[in-house]
């Protein structure tokens, strides 16, 4: 492991943040220095970032809690409209001007939560369309298209994966590397930023902007990677059964997400720690060592920090308790997902398989029928046999809802409205 010298460089390596640096030595010498400004790009296609996108975000949050150093969270608005191919196997549906303007507003107060924007280094957030939607496209392919060889844009991995698997890359998409490494030039003159960070997919592409830098006339600029997380079985990070890990609220509740670390396989925590929380390393280190049962202690630990860093100290604690009543006491906890079911549908009766669907516990009535006859499902905690029960009104409980459950980690709430 380097040593380093700046605070910056020195807690990402220990922590575990660091795939790739392009000039480790220039870098370190360069944050020990003054303010060194950073960023990290993020496109609009969706109205909310996942947990895979965390680990970049926690490296703006560490660079601007380690010195004077500015992080700018760049919004994709302009190559949104085009699509990067890095790790895509089909080209990106193309949204509308309005849809990436709301996904683009919906994003930003995720970014709150984790670096500030009224500090003395104030972290910034500009949106590429400014320079690129003016952009006059032929001025650019003279300007700036120039300096790109085709045959070493053909050896970059995002383009030659599809290549190699007969998957169509478009004429547009082909050009989102321009984009991006012009992005770096253009934030570099109107910033000054030097730094540019993201996954370890990212690499070609930043390498990309810090060689165009060298040819435009830019300082020096550099490049630093973060690795793509996978848990220790090999799955993807941020992906599950039912879909992603978001950051909103709106599309995954504070108890989700808490219930998402704290379901984390053994082998994960101590690195989930290092990255996910701001716990002291030794601290984690002591979390780290627990065995057997006492293991689930560290991951409570680990979702109500990371939960705490994305929803409020309040909201993490509501979703600790919450699972506490629940899976400790057998109670009906306050914090967990709820779904709203008309009373006239639970006066008639409304049958357990379609219910446990519609509270997202399942994604088909088959698999309700199965989980059933696994002993799985229970209402208001006792078990159900009959895959042609109905849910009644009759079967509200003292605390006004209903609670279902599938297995013993998912559960819901039935609400009568």
């Amino acid at each position: 492991m380097t040593s380093f010298r700046s605070d910056f460089l020195r807690i990402l390596s220990e922590r575990g943040y660091i795939h790739q640096c392009s000039n480790p030595e220039g870098l370190d010498d360069l944050l020990t220095k003054g303010p060194v400004t950073a960023y990290v790009g993020y496109d609009c296609t969706g109205p909310s970032l996942h947990v895979g996108h965390l680990l970049s975000i926690m490296m703006l949050r560490w660079l601007q809690k380690t010195g004077e150093h500015v992080p700018i969270a760049l919004m994709g608005g302009g190559t949104t409209r085009v699509g990067d191919p890095s790790g895509k196997d089909e080209t990106r549906r193309i949204l509308s001007v309005e849809d990436i303007e709301a996904n683009k507003e919906s994003l930003k107060s995720v970014f709150a939560r984790f670096i500030d924007f009224d500090a003395s280094n104030a972290a910034l957030m500009p949106d590429n369309a400014e320079w690129l939607a003016p952009l006059n496209y032929v001025d650019f392919l003279r300007d700036v298209g120039r300096h790109f060889s085709v045959n070493r844009m053909l050896s970059f991995d995002s383009v030659k994966l599809r290549l190699e698997r007969e998957h169509e890359l478009s004429f547009l998409e082909f050009n989102y590397m321009i984009l991006q490494a012009y992005d770096f030039v253009e934030l570099h003159k109107r910033t000054g930023c030097v730094l540019q960070m993201g996954g370890s997919d990212q690499w070609g592409n930043i390498v990309n902007g810090i060689d165009l830098g060298r040819r435009m006339g830019t300082d020096q600029l550099y490049a630093l990677t973060c690795p793509l997380l996978a848990t220790s079985s090999g799955a993807k990070m941020g992906k599950t059964a039912q879909g992603a890990v978001w950051l909103n609220a709106e599309q995954l509740s504070p108890y989700e997400y808490w219930q998402y670390w704290r379901n984390c396989e053994d082998a994960d925590v101590g690195r989930f720690l290092k990255l996910f929380t701001e716990l002291p390393l030794d601290e984690i280190a002591r979390l780290e060592r627990l065995e057997g049962a006492e293991i689930n202690e560290a991951k409570k630990v680990l979702a109500t920090e990371a939960t705490a860093l994305l929803h409020g100290k309040s909201a993490a604690e509501d979703a600790s308790e919450t699972a506490r009543r629940t899976f400790e006491e057998g109670r009906t906890g306050e914090a967990l997902p709820s779904i709203d079911v008309p009373r006239a549908e639970l006066v008639n009766g409304l049958g357990v398989p379609a219910l446990f669907v519609r509270a997202g516990l399942a994604g088909s009535n088959g698999e309700v029928r199965r989980a059933i006859a696994n002993n799985a499902i229970r209402i208001n905690d006792q078990p159900i046999g009959d895959p042609h029960r109905t849910v009644t009104l009759d079967d509200v409980n003292s605390d006004g809802v209903v609670k279902l459950s599938l297995g013993r980690k998912k559960h819901a709430l039935a609400v009568p409205a």
